[in-house]
C-alpha cells in the first residue's frame, strides 16, 4: 500500500458518517475569511471551498465516480 492510499484510507476513517458537518464546517470557515477580508479574495476562498467539499466527497465515496470505503469483510 502506497502513501496515497495510507492517507486516503486514513482521510475515509476521519470523514466517516460526517461529511455533511465537515462541509458545513468547510463553508463556515469561507465565510469568516471573507468576513475577515472583506470579500477581497472571495474568489480564491470559493475554489479551496469548492475544493475540500470535492475531497470530502471523494474520500468518502459519495460522489458518483468516487470509490467506496474499503472494508475488512468478504463477499
Amino acid at each position: 500500500m502506497g502513501l496515497i492510499d495510507d492517507l486516503k484510507g486514513k482521510a475515509q476513517e476521519l470523514i466517516g458518517g460526517n461529511e455533511e458537518a465537515i462541509k458545513d464546517g468547510i463553508q463556515k470557515a469561507g465565510d469568516f475569511v471573507d468576513d475577515k477580508t472583506g470579500g477581497k479574495f472571495a474568489e480564491q476562498v470559493d475554489a479551496v471551498q469548492d475544493a475540500a467539499s470535492g475531497f470530502v466527497e471523494n474520500a468518502s465515496g459519495d460522489e458518483p465516480g468516487g470509490e467506496a470505503p474499503a472494508t475488512d469483510k468478504a463477499p
